[in-house]
């Protein structure tokens, strides 16, 4: 687990950051979403309409190539997106960078519903119709034969960078925020709730895009009304907050208040990344995987299908997200601490930093524990917040021993009087801020709480059904990229493996995780952003075909 986290930590800092830490992959997406906004000439406000007629079937055409409909494809590209972005990945955003942070998760979205339509249409320009009828397409296909042969090492560095992210963001995800949440409301183990869902996942993807549009097409529209109905219950309790909860929102998006989103505080450039991190893992405008889906769409019209994908992000996150966002600000516990305890594994988010004044430096080297408490010297951080009235155990009596840290303050090693112990085997205990699905499910409970007592249980059971429906529609994304790579032989063996990983994702920690899916992320995206403006040229020329042909609808 050490290793898959170190990995995926320097990863991120070549992605996201320069040695000057200047968030270079942020100013690509929102530079190559404001490019194509104004090349399309704001076709997300001008061709919404026209788009929602498209979903809701008036211009379908069973006659036209491809697997699935309109509004089945949206269904597969939306449970690929709307998921554990909307629950977990807004909360994380909020933790780590404050509210601030859906500001330019808005942002994000907006102009993302621009590159949504430009690589959609992309997708279902270039795609491939096989031998059997079948539909393959995406950026890969995108680049080889948009692009011309010279261009198919960035196709193949696209499909391997896919089936990586298929792993990620798509999968380990997803399985641990169903194994946190149910840890958290039932006390189920991971390991448990990781098996269940691993064999429901299997069960499904073996059938393919046809079995995957149809459940997508039946899931998605109950959970997000399920979800989005709750979200306006807590809203309309608490509409009282909601100005001041815009006004914070817009304020810290660009003067962030100390101490938000962790010890260190949150800066612009924190705010900035989470908010566009977390946009782009809700929505995956510009990422390149939406395309796969929507290029599976029975129809003969690209620039169509591009409409109708454009409609996600302002589905996924200019509705849901800000739903719960809302949600988790106007009742205030993205401010709260809980109960809570976690083992002292080195990459379970879990820290030590000097308590010498207001300094948050790493704590570097030994520390005496005795009767479980911490010495003043030091403080325990977890998931960048501090841990108020911290304790340490060892099975069910109080610590006492040396832990010593490393230079980045995470604990190494653990001894007691009888020699060495397993550092995981140490509980830290104390109050904590919360974070990812449990800070939603937080807000629901608190929000409906004039109502039921059970809201989080909303939250907890849409998290399995989102994160169920984004796996399954993630494994389509991966074996095409390995059909790609390596052909239709490759096919079930990857689905297999999808399937084991999606176990391991479920009892692996939330840095992990969320560290592996962001450094895959931003590699899908580097060569699907290049493709997008070498080849925004075409959509214009497709688009003006298209208007002129259908008199300007």
């Amino acid at each position: 687990m050490e290793i898959v986290k170190l990995i995926a930590d320097r990863i991120n800092d070549l992605i996201w950051n320069t040695p000057s830490k200047l968030p270079v992959l942020v100013f690509l997406l929102l530079g190559v979403g404001i490019f194509l906004t104004v090349r399309m000439r704001f076709i997300q406000v001008r061709r919404l309409r026209h788009a929602l007629d498209v979903i809701r079937g008036k211009y379908d055409d069973p006659a036209d190539a491809g697997d699935i409909n309109h509004f089945q494809a949206l269904s597969a590209a939306l449970s690929a997106t709307v998921g554990i972005g909307n629950i977990a990945g807004v909360a994380t955003a909020i933790h780590y960078g404050g509210p601030g942070a859906l500001f330019w998760m808005w942002l994000t979205a907006f102009v993302g519903m621009a590159s949504k339509f430009v690589e959609c249409t992309l997708g279902v320009h270039y795609r491939r119709i096989n031998p059997d009828g079948s539909v393959s397409g995406g950026p890969m296909y995108s680049i080889e034969r948009g692009l011309g042969p010279r261009f198919k090492p960035l196709a193949i560095m696209f499909a391997v960078c896919a089936v990586i992210s298929s792993f990620g963001s798509g999968n380990g995800v997803q399985a641990f925020t169903v194994a946190d949440s149910f840890r958290s409301d039932f006390g189920v183990p991971p390991f448990i709730t990781g098996l269940v869902s691993a064999t429901l996942v299997g069960l499904v993807i073996i059938g393919g895009i046809k079995r995957i549009g149809a459940v997508a097409s039946r899931i998605v529209p109950f959970m997000c009304a399920l979800y989005v109905i709750a979200g306006l219950i807590v809203l309309f309790l608490n509409y009282e907050r909601i100005p001041a909860a815009f006004a914070v929102i817009f304020s810290e998006a660009f003067t962030p208040r100390g101490g938000v989103g962790g010890f260190a505080g949150s800066t612009f450039t924190l705010t900035l990344i989470w908010g566009v991190k977390r946009g782009l893992f809700s929505n995956e405008a510009g990422q390149g995987s939406a395309p796969i889906a929507h290029a599976a769409a029975r129809t003969s019209e690209p620039v169509r299908e591009g409409l109708v994908a454009m409609t996600g992000p302002f589905i996924d996150t200019l509705i849901i997200c800000t739903i719960t966002g809302l949600s988790i600000i106007t009742t205030g516990t993205w401010l709260d601490k809980h109960d809570d305890r976690v083992a002292l594994n080195p990459g379970g988010g879990v820290r030590f930093i000097s308590a010498d004044g207001e300094a948050t430096d790493p704590y570097f080297g030994e520390l005496r524990i005795e009767g479980g408490k911490i010495p003043d010297r030091a403080r325990a951080v977890r998931n960048r917040s501090v841990v108020d009235d911290a304790a340490l155990s060892l099975g069910q009596a109080p610590f006492s021993g040396l832990i010593t840290t490393d230079e980045d303050g995470r604990p190494r090693e653990a001894q007691t009087d009888e020699g060495l112990v397993p550092i995981g085997s140490i509980l830290l205990h104390g109050e904590m801020a919360l974070n990812g699905s449990p800070l939603t499910a937080a807000a629901f409970k608190r929000g409906l709480a004039p109502l039921v007592p059970w809201g989080n249980l909303i939250v907890t059971f849409g998290v399995a059904l989102f994160a169920l429906s984004t796996a399954i529609a993630w494994s389509y994304y991966g074996d095409r990229s390995i059909e790609y790579l390596l052909g239709a032989r490759a096919i079930l063996p990857y689905r297999m493996m999808f399937t084991v990983v999606h176990f391991f994702g479920a009892v692996f920690s939330l840095e992990v995780v969320w560290a592996y899916a962001d450094a895959a992320l931003g590699l899908m995206a580097l060569p699907n952003l290049l493709s997008m403006l070498l080849l925004s040229g075409v959509v214009v020329r497709l688009s003006r075909d298209y208007m002129r042909r259908s008199n300007g609808v």
